[in-house]
């Protein structure tokens, strides 16, 4: 097994249940869950709630020696329903405890449901979890499969951990306490409370492994070449795909037009061997081909004279819009027979493996709300003929193929890509704290491709904390150069959900209805991810059978110090901290840390928080931002030695950051499938660099002794 298929494995293992292909054995629609509260049963100090015919919560309710009372109730506006269950005791207020099991499906998992009053409550943190998050913040639990929460109003005490992953569905424990307790269910959260109608989870999952490589758009434009092409794949295949890089896509420039498949198939002069053998030349090394297309038809003489096949004006001529050229009408069967199944087929026969549609916006907007009268003339709906254009895409390229829809919110889509572009042309992490919450639950956010330039370090640390789309776009010269440090050590991508199921940045979220009534795509909506960041703090929290820990990421911002209750730890506990860029061990605290400057080469910190062990511990390793993440298969003390298994990259150096605490002296490193290099010390830090012999895993166990002090006299 190479390299990335190890990678790809290992981030579905570690994801929170959904471990099947995007849209594989997806359940028939006629198993949606109702648009219904659940039903609550409270006496005899026992709770439960009942939702859908399965109980997805069952626990006591104590309030000392006095009787815990109950009102539930039922709020219905529009479409959304909310349901309250208030516990609370007689008379003045008295400690009510709830204690209980919160059941879910395999893609359940603990969360923030509500925003946080924002007096004491720290800075704006976008949270992420590879795993199932064991953090203090967690007021929820989110079943993504039938689109319900469960969570618990402000102000109680609440802790919920998870107690049992099986592919059949999870468990959580959920305990509360305070003076009175609001239990707040949601059905259809993200289709009714957050305003996607085509949101039915029930029918696809999300794209469940690292999606990263590259795309030649700023690289090269639209004045790409096959020898462009050709050598670029090259250098990426030798250089970054040992890292788990997978995908090397070709942007606009190799067709001869927008118009009939044809101009599409048969690529212009500047392809000489056509996009077959391209296909299998990507392949070749290794990688899975890409390829550019857009929803455009811009010739108008093949839609005059096909006219019953596209949006017509008053007049009955094909109506024109800006970008769009000519609106393929998508409710036309024919239409879509003779012109889009065709393309996607035949890019499908000829190897390729991902897709990137573009100028869906402006088929939405230029072509589609501008002429709003032709479709209420027909009596046909204008988003579901969105719809049917790009489930058409989808049913020619099928679900193993990689669907990123573009640009800016396309909600109409929901269900269909698995992937959007988010915002403008041009890089911005911006929109990942505007649409935090529909990273890997509506789709994989795209914050659009990377460019290895004096912000490398910042992009990509941002980009794969949030287990979004991860796309380089630079010539090959510079993966020959230092600038890709940043690049190898932020690939693969893990699987990651969202930490809260609201958008910590609702700025643009919160205009999304407004996709409704655009007709111009030209430049960014008020709704499309923006340039202005609100956020500063990325937080990823990592969840293993072995160990749990957390790597915050920070891109600017003035902080004098950093609370760890603000990233849900434990302030009593002892925590080190290590900053991952400059590999440096910034020290063991209680309550809160300062993070000092921004570095100017790097832009950006990465700081990996783990608790404090009362003997030797890995803090990091350099393989992957993560610390650990993408590479560590297993670690353990036994006693006397520190075990790990981990995977790295042949002929890059793999480097064990370990404390070497007081009373602990390193002995020797035996490894396996590596030979040890170098051992230094700074300090109470150990590190060890270790060369792979080969791609693989390496068994490593680092021995110490124990170093008897005399009394003091």
């Amino acid at each position: 097994m190479n390299l990335l298929k190890t990678f790809r494995m290992a981030g579905l293992l570690f994801c929170a249940g959904m471990v099947l292909l995007a849209g594989s054995n997806s359940p028939d629609k006629a198993q949606a869950p109702p648009n219904a509260p659940a039903v609550v049963n409270l006496a005899g100090g026992r709770i439960s709630v009942i939702y859908d015919g399965r109980s997805i919560f069952e626990g006591t309710v104590t309030a000392g020696l006095q009787r815990v009372q109950s009102k539930t109730q039922v709020y219905k506006t529009g479409d959304k329903i909310e349901q309250i269950i208030l516990l609370f005791g007689p008379g003045s207020p008295i400690p009510i405890k709830l204690s209980g099991t919160v059941r879910g499906s395999e893609e359940s998992f603990p969360c923030e449901a509500d925003r946080r009053d924002r007096r004491g409550a720290g800075p704006l943190i976008v949270r992420h979890v590879s795993g199932l998050s064991r953090s203090s913040l967690n007021r929820a639990v989110y079943d993504r499969k039938s689109d319900w929460v469960l969570s618990v109003d402000a102000n109680p005490k609440v802790t919920i951990s998870p107690v049992e992953r099986a592919p059949g569905g999870q468990t959580f424990s959920l305990s509360a306490e305070g003076n009175e307790i609001v239990l707040r269910f949601r059905p259809r959260f993200f289709q009714k409370h957050r305003g996607l109608p085509y949101f039915e989870p029930w029918t696809y999952k999300p794209w469940p492994g690292s999606a990263a490589g590259w795309i030649s758009w700023f690289a090269f434009f639209d004045k790409i070449t096959e020898q462009d092409v050709v050598e670029t794949a090259e250098v990426f295949a030798d250089v970054l795909r040992p890292f788990g890089y997978e995908y090397f896509q070709i942007d606009d420039g190799y067709q001869r037009g927008t118009g009939t498949p044809e101009m599409w198939l048969i690529p212009n002069q500047k392809f000489p061997r056509g996009l077959k053998y391209l296909a299998e030349f990507i392949k070749g090394k290794g990688l899975k081909p890409g390829i550019w297309t857009a929803a455009s038809v811009q010739d108008k003489a093949y839609a005059e004279a096909h006219r019953q096949w596209f949006v017509r004006d008053g007049s009955g001529r094909p109506a024109v819009g800006n970008w769009i050229g000519y609106a393929l009408d998508a409710s036309n069967s024919e239409a879509l027979n003779t012109v889009v199944r065709p393309l996607y087929k035949g890019l499908r026969e000829q190897g390729w493996d991902y897709f990137k549609l573009d100028a869906l916006r402006h088929l939405r907007y230029e072509g589609y709300n501008a002429n709003r009268d032709y479709f209420e003339e027909k009596k046909i709906s204008l988003q579901d003929t969105v719809r049917r254009y790009v489930q058409t895409v989808r049913d020619e390229i099928g679900r193993d193929k990689f669907l990123l829809g573009c640009w800016g919110i396309r909600p109409e889509l929901t269900g269909l890509i698995d992937a959007c572009r988010i915002g403008d042309d041009g890089f911005a992490y911006a929109g990942l704290a505007q649409y935090n919450s529909f990273n890997n639950i509506v789709w994989r956010n795209d914050p659009d491709h990377i460019e290895l330039n004096e912000d490398a370090y910042k992009s990509t640390l941002v980009t794969t904390l949030t287990g979004s789309l991860f796309m380089l776009t630079d010539k090959p010269a510079v993966y020959r150069t230092a600038a890709a440090e940043p690049a190898k050590r932020t690939v693969p991508v893990l699987f990651t959900v969202p930490g809260q199921i609201y958008d910590v940045d609702p700025s643009r979220s919160q205009y999304l209805w407004r996709a409704d009534v655009e007709v111009s795509g030209s430049g960014p909506r008020v709704f499309d991810g923006g340039y202005t960041p609100a956020c500063f703090l990325y937080l990823l929290e990592i969840d293993r059978p072995f160990e749990n820990w957390s790597v915050l990421g920070r891109t600017g911002g003035d902080f004098s110090e950093i609370r760890l209750a603000d990233l849900g730890l434990d302030p009593s506990r002892e925590y080190y901290v290590f900053e991952f860029w400059s590999k440096r061990l910034l020290g063991s605290f209680r309550g809160a840390f300062a993070p000092g400057a921004l570095d100017p080469k790097f832009r950006s910190q990465a700081f990996c928080i783990r608790e404090r062990r009362p003997h030797p511990q890995l803090l990091a390793t350099n393989r992957h931002v993560t610390c650990g993440g993408v590479d560590l298969d297993d670690m353990h003390w036994d006693g006397t030695a520190l075990f790990g298994k981990s995977r790295a990259v042949k002929g890059d150096l793999y480097i064990l950051y370990i404390t070497e605490p007081a009373g602990f002296i390193f002995d020797k490193l035996d490894v396996q499938n590596a030979k040890l290099e170098k051992t230094e010390r700074d300090g109470r830090l150990l590190r060890l660099t270790l060369m792979p012999e080969a791609a693989g895993e390496i068994a490593w166990s680092a021995k110490f002794s124990a170093v008897l002090h005399s009394p003091s006299k």
